[in-house]
């Protein structure tokens, strides 16, 4: 199984739609066997799928993501597991061993805030992060 994180300085990046980059994991029997990274180079929200689906990806493990990409990927056959945060390996890891909690559904919706250079913006109280 091939599993893509959306990956920055060894973390899950949070952000989908504008990850610098993926960390690639082929997982067998349990455990990860070869990882590396995939520059996506500078693909956009759309054109990430087909990134993701050249290299054989059948899970991707990432923050926050919207509807559209939630869509696409399920469209694409890869399983989604949003909502995670934290390390990428660790978070892999957690995947190969079969205790990640599977979250398919999109966490930004885009409604009721802006969206600035740097990211989504913020809610209320707290940091808010999504991804497309």
């Amino acid at each position: 199984m091939i599993v893509a994180a959306t990956y920055e300085n060894g973390q899950l990046f949070q952000h989908f739609g504008r990850t610098p980059a993926f960390k690639l994991y082929e997982i067998e029997d349990g455990a990860i066997v070869r990882a590396g990274i995939l520059d996506p180079e500078g693909a956009g929200h759309g054109a990430l799928v087909g990134v993701l689906m050249q290299y054989g990806v059948e899970a991707l493990i990432c923050g926050g993501i919207g509807p559209g990409a939630v869509n696409f990927l399920a469209q694409a056959g890869i399983e989604v597991y949003a909502g995670v945060s934290g390390s990428a390996d660790e978070a892999a890891a957690a995947l190969a061993a079969g205790t990640l909690e599977q979250v398919a559904e999109a966490n930004c919706d885009h409604h009721g805030h802006e969206h600035g250079e740097g990211g989504c913006g913020h809610h209320a109280e707290g940091e808010h992060h999504c991804c497309h």
